[in-house]
């Protein structure tokens, strides 16, 4: 397995991602600690967001940026139609697409369109910086997920995870 690919789907960085995710009720993660600005769904519906968003490109797959931070988030509806497990499966089937791109080394020097905010240039990019860039993306977030759930009591996992 490359770095990449490490740090995509394995323990990298940090949690591995499947683990950040695991052992979670619908219930417990619409839950918000007090001064918590997102739930654990709402972190991980932006994360696969942008995580679509990015394999879209590499792809070739013309996809506009969001016109707004906003709509990079859930709306009651989005989250009334996706079930938690419904969100993680699509969340981990698109980190192991993300992957697969990742350890195909011809694959990764593609230059790739990456659109940009509204007024901003449209960027040029290879696959593997838009992976890398996605990468990280995804670890702030797994972050901002451990500590929510650190904050509701639920963490380790019982699959595994780093309890400094």
């Amino acid at each position: 397995m490359t770095e990449l690919q490490e740090i995509l789907i394995g323990a990298g960085a940090a949690a591995e991602p499947r683990h950040v995710v695991d052992g979670l009720t619908d219930e417990l993660v619409h839950r918000k600690p007090a001064g918590a600005p997102h739930s654990i769904y709402e972190e991980l519906w932006h994360v696969t967001f942008w995580l679509r968003m990015s394999l879209d490109w590499v792809q070739g797959k013309p996809t506009p940026y969001p016109a707004s931070a906003v709509d990079g988030f859930p709306t009651v509806l989005d989250m009334e139609r996706e079930d938690w497990m419904a969100l993680r499966t699509r969340f981990l089937n698109d980190l192991q697409e993300a992957a697969e791109i990742a350890g195909d080394e011809r694959a990764l020097e593609v230059v790739v369109e990456c659109p940009s905010k509204p007024g901003v240039a449209t960027r040029h990019m290879t696959a593997r910086e838009q992976l890398e860039n996605a990468a990280a993306h995804d670890a702030y977030h797994m972050g901002r997920i451990v500590l929510l759930r650190q904050m509701l009591g639920v963490w380790p996992p019982a699959g595994g995870g780093y309890t400094w």
